[in-house]
């Protein structure tokens, strides 16, 4: 128990002392327009490579049939996210048509 604790208090400090001082800097510094608008895209692109893999790989292997219920899921999610552009639709639909999917295909 001490252990746990001794590695979750030192975890947390050295987490805090490499966040901190550039938290404390932020409000001096001045991005050019250029990195900002970069930047936007850092949190798509990461969401993707997160994602992706989960729903295309099954066991190491590559799956792209139709009986794959979260590539399924995905299509509609992604498919309804851009039409209505409603986050809680989208993952209504996305959880709906992968649980559906996945009854009738299991």
């Amino acid at each position: 128990m001490t252990n746990e604790v001794l590695l979750l208090g030192g975890m947390t400090l050295v987490t805090f002392l490499i966040r901190y001082p550039l938290l404390a800097m932020s409000g001096h510094i001045t991005l050019p327009p250029r990195l900002l608008q970069a930047l936007t895209y850092v949190p798509p692109a990461v969401l993707t490579a997160i994602i992706v893999p989960s729903v295309l790989i099954e066991g190491g292997n590559l799956w792209l049939g139709v009986g794959n219920p979260r590539l399924m899921g995905a299509l509609a999610a992604l498919g309804v996210g851009l039409w209505k552009k409603n986050l809680l639709l989208t993952i209504l639909v996305g959880m709906g048509v992968f649980l559906l999917w996945q009854t009738l295909f299991s």
